[in-house]
């Protein structure tokens, strides 16, 4: 509800004072910016409600695509074969951070920080050592391209405008991940575990699995958005995503999720990456100087924890009443 409240307010503020903010072009370009943040904030969102977060989040997402493109270009392969080769890859590294998190019982702050640094380094050297320059080479004339762009960033006309496919990707991935969280037992092992791990495990709930696969789906979502500035950008550059898995983190406390655990809805994060979407294309429409946007979403962050704060302890007192 805070959330939601904060959107309205965001969305009724910009609808004043940048007209071209009112057009259904420039609501197309918001979505778009919202899916790219609001796919990945699924996922870090239900691994904070089993409580953990990465911060590994966002240099994965630009460890996939640059693995993609340069096993299908040195190899001189189809890009699904590299496609293939990073999904594989960025589970590899979400079933890292949980093993790794189970096993030594460190926060997870110390194991994706640890992640984090490694695979900025690896980024970097890597492509450096293998194309000898900061970025990858073009595949936008390998086999498979075109096919692989249908998929992960193709554009779409509804409505007398054009939508990228990410959009419906992110309302088709929200609807199941709701499903899962509140109409699953692992929603109800997610819960529990964030709650209390020790309580959730001396009633049977498989606090490992739990934990390693939530790593695994925080892994799975880095390879599709990966994939998907892979396919619209044609190459990638070496040092992105750094700063990223904080804005994945953030949409989620913005809707609601706690740091500690154990609370929290897939609609708040939806909610959160929506109003992300809005603050970056509306400081555009509104010609507001760029340079502020840190600012804003860093007042939006705080303006939004305290009000869904105060939602949750009238929700909790007229409860008890």
């Amino acid at each position: 509800m805070g959330a939601l409240i904060g959107a309205l307010a965001v969305y009724v503020l910009f609808w004043a004072v940048a007209p071209s903010f009112r057009q259904l072009d420039s609501l197309s370009t918001v979505l778009y910016q919202s899916s790219t943040l609001g796919i990945m904030g699924l996922a870090v969102a239900l691994l904070m409600i089993g409580g953990e977060f990465d911060l590994s989040a966002g240099v994965a997402v630009t460890s996939s695509a640059l693995t993609a493109s340069m096993v299908a270009f040195q190899f001189t392969l189809n890009v699904w074969s590299g496609v293939l080769v990073a999904l594989a890859l960025s589970l590899a590294i979400g079933a890292f951070n949980g093993f790794l998190l189970v096993r030594t019982k460190l926060p997870s702050f110390l194991v994706t920080l640890g992640t984090f640094l490694m695979l900025q380094g690896l980024n970097l050297a890597i492509t450096k050592a293998v194309t000898g320059n900061v970025a990858t080479d073009s595949i936008r004339d390998m086999d498979g391209f075109d096919q692989a762009r249908n998929v992960f960033s193709a554009t779409i006309g509804i409505g007398g405008t054009d939508i990228r496919v990410t959009v419906l990707w992110w309302l088709g991935f929200a609807a199941l991940a709701s499903w899962v969280l509140l109409r699953t037992p692992y929603g109800n092992w997610i819960f529990a575990v964030g709650g209390n791990q020790d309580s959730a495990r001396a009633v049977g709930v498989p606090v490992t699995f739990v934990k390693i696969s939530l790593f695994m789906l925080v892994g799975f979502a880095a390879w599709f958005v990966g994939m998907h500035q892979l396919f619209a950008f044609n190459t990638m550059q070496s040092g992105g995503g750094v700063g990223n898995e904080l804005l994945y983190i953030a949409a989620a406390v913005i809707g609601g999720c706690l740091l500690t655990g154990g609370y929290g809805s897939i609609a708040g994060p939806v909610i959160g990456a929506f109003l992300f979407g809005m603050v970056s294309q509306g400081i555009v429409y509104a010609d507001w100087d760029p340079d502020w946007f840190m600012f804003f979403l860093g007042a939006m962050l705080l303006l939004a924890t305290l009000l869904n704060l105060y939602v949750r302890k009238q929700a909790t007192r007229r409860r008890r009443t």
